[in-house]
């Protein structure tokens, strides 16, 4: 388990949310003191808390947060006027965005799994998760829905090494980090379904949502992997503009195999 044997106050700005109450869980999972706060919680993140013991506070306001805590995260639905985002920088209180904090508690233990594209992350994840949890590799994971095989959306990795398989969200991480979220999950190993004109009210257009993920396979190495579905013409828009150094697998009609070296 993830610092299992030192673990941390953490507070969750937007914990209802499906991805952040996801999130929440997999960190007491894993040993941490979770509670958090949202201007409400509804169905079934309401009964999903509660059954994993974790607490919370609504609406927002600043008199929620804790006197001190050891990490305060805020998620990408919180804007910079929110009262509690307001008190948690005139307190100088340690905070980070969820895709940050998810890479630095467990992402960089592990060993990164990312499933991206406009169609198919969850179900892509589950498929994962599954097939490396019988193959007995006890991979963690995270995923936007419930495998029915694991009851949770979420599991904390068997030990430090193992597998980690996350959906890779190419929305903004937070108001204080446009970026796309999957720009900090590192991938060492990238899936990447499809690609298409999506989340208008953060991209202009199709070429920038390509350039969104040409900046994620540019960051990875000649030891790294990216799988890509041949058949979608914007993903190869995306590989030309990367001129990545990963190695490329393909599925598909006009499916390609480039060994890594």
């Amino acid at each position: 388990m993830v610092n299992k044997e030192q673990p941390l106050n953490i507070y969750l700005m937007g914990i209802g949310g499906t991805g952040m109450g996801a999130f929440a869980g997999l960190l007491k999972q894993s040993g941490h003191h979770v509670f958090g706060s949202d201007n409400a919680v509804y169905s079934p993140m309401k009964e999903k808390l509660a059954e994993w013991g974790i607490s919370y506070k609504t609406p927002y306001h600043e008199h929620n947060l804790p006197e001190s805590c050891d990490l305060v995260i805020i998620g990408n639905v919180i804007r910079r006027d929110n009262s509690e985002a307001q008190s948690v920088v005139a307190r100088n209180l340690p905070h980070d965005s969820f895709p940050s904090a998810l890479n630095k508690l467990f992402l960089k233990n592990s060993v990164p799994i990312v499933a991206s594209g406009t169609h198919g992350k969850t179900t892509c994840s589950a498929l994962l998760a599954h097939t490396l949890f019988k193959a007995n590799f006890d991979p963690g994971f995270l995923v936007g829905g419930i495998p029915i095989n694991f009851g949770e959306s979420f599991r904390a990795p068997g030990s430090s090494g193992r597998p980690f398989v996350v959906e890779g969200d190419e929305y903004d991480t937070a108001y204080f980090d446009k970026r796309p979220k999957f720009i900090h999950y590192a991938p060492q190993f990238l899936l990447v379904t499809s690609l298409e004109f999506d989340h208008g009210d953060i991209y202009r257009d199709l070429d920038a949502v390509i350039s969104a993920f040409a900046s994620l396979m540019k960051t990875m190495t000649k030891q790294e992997v990216i799988v890509v579905n041949s058949d979608d013409e914007n993903i190869k828009r995306a590989l030309k503009q990367a001129d990545c150094q990963a190695a490329i697998n393909s599925y598909g009609k006009r499916a390609i195999i480039r060994p890594r070296t």
